[in-house]
C-alpha cells in the first residue's frame, strides 16, 4: 500500500472513530460534503479539482491526496490535475503580492510607533 493510500485509509478510520463519538455531526458532514461535491451546475470532476486547489492552499496533506485521487477517479487527467496545482500556486502568489502592495506598503508609509 502506498503512503498516499495509507494516509487516506488512516483518515477514513479516524473519521469513523470520530463518528462513533459524534454520529450526528459526522453524518451531517458527510451529507454536506457529498452533496457539495456531487455533479450539479459544475461537474464532479471540476469540483474535485477546486477542492484540490483549496487543499493545497491550506496545506492539508490528507485532503490534497484525497482530492487528487478523487479528481482522477472522476476522469481528470494528470495534465488537468497539474494545471490545478499551477492555478492554486498562482492564486496563492497573488495573495502574497496583493498584501505586499497594499498592507505592507501602507505600513511602510506610517511613522513607527515610539
Amino acid at each position: 500500500m502506498s503512503q498516499v493510500s495509507e494516509k487516506i485509509r488512516a483518515y477514513k478510520d479516524e473519521i469513523n472513530r470520530f463518528g462513533e463519538a459524534l454520529p450526528k455531526v459526522t453524518e451531517a458532514y458527510h451529507t454536506f460534503t457529498g452533496e457539495s461535491l456531487s455533479s450539479g451546475t459544475l461537474d464532479a470532476k471540476t469540483k474535485q479539482l477546486i477542492a484540490l486547489g483549496v487543499a493545497l492552499s491550506t496545506n492539508n496533506e490528507i485532503c490534497t491526496f484525497y482530492h487528487a485521487e478523487e479528481a482522477k477517479s472522476k476522469g481528470a487527467t494528470d495534465a488537468e490535475i497539474l494545471e490545478t496545482v499551477a492555478v492554486a500556486s498562482a492564486a496563492l502568489a497573488g495573495n502574497a503580492l496583493s498584501q505586499g502592495v497594499t498592507r505592507v506598503q501602507e505600513a511602510l508609509s506610517v511613522p513607527p510607533v515610539q
